[in-house]
């Protein structure tokens, strides 16, 4: 198998009348999803050459999946600009990407006109109108290999400029095969949509469903605003398995959801972006007592995760919850600051990575692509390539990988070498907090700790003098009512100091 359109393909075979995505009341079989997908590609090929990224500027819904998949049938790699984004931000992905079409909707049909000036701006209803050209994407489909770009998602660049992640067929086809198989998605499977859809962990759920010919539902985003109607929608239909942020699932255990209504299909919970609250995992287990917790580790350049590990309920994870094991066919290593491999228990050393799952790299940016992409020293012979991922990690007593924080999270304050999570931790561990958020302000020198409780903030300041260093205490604890989110559903940091010292 060397296109993702496999994916797609073989489960119209077997399924064809089955649903295959829902969107509120919107909803298309898996028929109906591979035919408007080729109308759309159809089109496509005559208007864009392959290998040359299309954008999709629209919000998240089916359409936009559809539009995904015709850009794939016509030999390109799509890349999504959401139309939220700020405009000069969405200038600097369109120049880093070099685009010449643009796919939209009537709803972003003008914003699309006013900044793609030069660019070809195509409305998705007017393409779905037409024809499927068997023959030109049969020519299309012989010319693309398996190390061809699938799709380009942006994350934030140290210098500014927006960085975009590119991923190949061979990189998707080789992690959803083993995702699927060791965490059980069937076609059987109702998977949840959390993540938006420029955000890797939504991969997870489009491919996923594809290749086991499960039924996708798209949760829209204005349902995390509301943890009753969310939940209300997981029940209706019946969702069985939550590819998640962490973040996503907190909101609903910090406002009581679970004590609202139990989403007691849900079988699966895959976790990710951030550290698990032990506090909020348990609130989840407790609801779901047959369900299977996973926690999942992995930045974008590396094809959404390269290590699980699947919580033990008979384990006490007080301390840590860790990061796990290896996914087959991906090598992750510990290496300290002369890349050396590190394997005692309990050193720490940077997390890096090896395989099939590595990005092609940055588009259009070698510079960047070289300095986080590098040959690994420690073989010999020819040349291996490994993600510097810029996270820190050791080995517990059983061999596991445990995740401890950024190198950027790593602070140096009055003298010691801090992590931040390490105070995050402990303030969790007192009685009244439910979440909780360390910043670090290296202009000014001090630490702010956010929290969600009914803890008083100079009772929660005696507590922590009894479980770490003075110098580890936040300068100042600050109480808030929630934690604003980014869009792909962790902690916005940034408006979090803005909001919480207002």
């Amino acid at each position: 198998m060397y296109n993702v359109l496999s994916f797609l393909e073989e489960s119209i075979n077997k399924f064809p009348q089955k649903v295959a995505v829902v969107c509120e009341n919107d909803r298309l079989t898996y028929k109906e999803l591979g035919d408007y997908a080729k109308v759309i590609g159809s089109f496509l090929i005559s208007k864009e050459s392959v290998r040359t990224p299309i954008i999709v500027f629209m919000d998240k819904k089916i359409d936009t999946l559809l539009a995904f998949l015709g850009i794939v049938y016509a030999g390109c790699p799509y890349s999504l600009v959401n139309p939220e984004f700020p405009k000069t931000r969405i200038l600097d992905i369109a120049k880093v990407l070099g685009s010449n079409v643009v796919v939209t909707d009537k709803e972003h049909m003008e914003l699309a006109q006013e900044l793609f000036k030069d660019l070809l701006v195509l409305d998705i209803e007017d393409i779905k109108k037409g024809d499927i050209n068997l023959k030109g994407l049969e020519i299309v489909r012989e010319e693309i290999i398996d190390y061809d770009p699938l799709y380009i998602n942006f994350t934030s660049g140290s210098t500014g400029m927006p960085k975009g992640v590119c991923i190949s067929h061979r990189s998707v086809i080789d992690f959803i095969g083993h995702f699927t198989k060791l965490f059980k998605i069937t076609n059987e499977d109702i998977m949840g949509n959390q993540a938006p859809f420029d955000f890797d962990v939504s991969v997870k759920d489009i491919y996923s469903c594809l290749f086991t010919g499960a039924t996708l539902v798209i949760i829209p985003k204005s349902y995390f605003s509301s943890p009753a109607k969310l939940l209300d929608y997981l029940v209706d239909n019946k969702i069985t398995t939550l590819v998640w942020a962490v973040s996503a699932l907190c909101l609903i255990t910090t406002f009581h959801g679970l004590q609202y209504k139990v989403p007691s299909d849900v079988n699966k919970i895959i976790f990710s972006g951030e550290v698990m609250p032990i506090k909020h995992l348990k609130m989840w287990m407790d609801s779901l007592p047959l369900a299977t917790f996973i926690n999942v580790y992995g930045p974008t350049e590396i094809t959404c995760n390269c290590t699980y590990h699947i919580i033990d309920r008979n384990r006490d994870y007080e301390e840590v919850i860790p990061i796990g094991k290896h996914f087959p066919n991906e090598k992750v290593m510990l290496l300290d600051d002369e890349l050396k491999e590190v394997k005692a228990p309990g050193v720490l050393g940077g997390i890096y990575v090896g395989g099939t799952a590595l990005a092609l790299g940055y588009y259009n940016d070698t510079l960047k692509t070289d300095a986080s992409f590098i040959k690994n020293p420690n073989v010999v012979g020819y040349n291996e390539v490994m993600y510097n991922t810029g996270d820190l990690g050791k080995y517990n007593e059983l061999g596991e990988i445990v995740f401890c924080g950024r190198k950027d999270f790593q602070i140096k304050y009055q003298g010691h070498r801090i992590e931040l999570e390490e105070i995050e931790k402990a303030i969790m561990k007192i009685d009244g907090v439910i979440r909780a958020c360390v910043i670090f302000l290296e202009e000014k020198s001090k630490l702010y700790g956010f929290y969600i409780g009914d803890i008083l903030s100079k009772d929660l300041h005696s507590a922590l003098k009894e479980m770490i260093p003075s110098y580890m205490i936040p300068t100042k604890l600050v109480a808030v009512k929630e934690f604003p989110m980014s869009k792909n559903g962790k902690i916005d940091r940034k408006k979090l100091l803005e909001e919480g010292l207002k």
